[in-house]
């Protein structure tokens, strides 16, 4: 089934979040993303997207999880765009290195934006035939980068105070998400081109 490979990240994401969410202080403390450990402890660039602080944190990524593992479905997305997602994961984390001040860091909200950013790039590099889904890609990705725009990442404090979120939100991961998600899905589609095109000549 097109697609399955892609479910299957979001639902490690979701299922990750939620076993995350019932285990105790000290285990959540080892998940989470903190800067000064990212050399030491580098599991930490996967776990601390299964971290989520409030009630409210976890079911809006839950959410989440379920449209973009819908979308990938809904847009047949292939397996190279689900390893894409995969290896967008830690680099969304490893990306907050930028900045140092941002000194804990948990949840999936930069993990989801950089599936966002995958699912463009792999709607928009579809064939000619399936045109649509390129224009609602293309679409995708202009509505990604407005809103991360907008929320204004490299500027302000890294943790910021938004109208009906109990926690504060770090900006910051949404930029570094949606960046990882176009890196690694432009590499994984340039690298699946130069393969085919190798096998093509070899058996020529």
């Amino acid at each position: 089934m097109p697609g399955r490979a892609w479910l299957l990240v979001a639902m490690a994401l979701a299922i990750g979040a939620m076993v995350a969410w019932i285990q105790p202080a000290n285990v959540q403390a080892a998940m989470a993303w903190q800067p000064e450990l990212a050399a030491r402890e580098p599991w930490r660039a996967i776990s601390a997207a299964w971290l989520h602080w409030s009630p409210q944190h976890l079911i809006a990524n839950l959410a989440g999880c379920a449209v973009i593992g819908l979308l990938g479905v809904a847009a047949r997305l292939q397996a190279r765009d689900a390893v894409a997602w995969l290896l967008a994961w830690p680099l969304t984390q490893i990306g907050l290195l930028i900045e140092p001040a941002l000194w804990r860091f948990g949840g999936a909200s930069g993990v989801l934006h950089a599936g966002v950013a995958v699912a463009a790039v792999g709607m928009m590099r579809m064939r000619v035939a399936h045109g649509r889904q390129r224009v609602i890609g293309l679409l995708i990705g202009l509505g990604l980068a407005v809103k991360v725009a907008a929320e204004r990442p490299l500027s302000g404090p890294p943790l910021r105070h938004w109208d009906g979120w109990n926690i504060a939100i770090a900006p910051l991961a949404h930029l570094t998400g949606a960046l990882a998600g176009v890196i690694t899905g432009v590499a994984m589609s340039l690298l699946c081109a130069l393969a085919a095109r190798a096998w093509t000549h070899r058996r020529a």
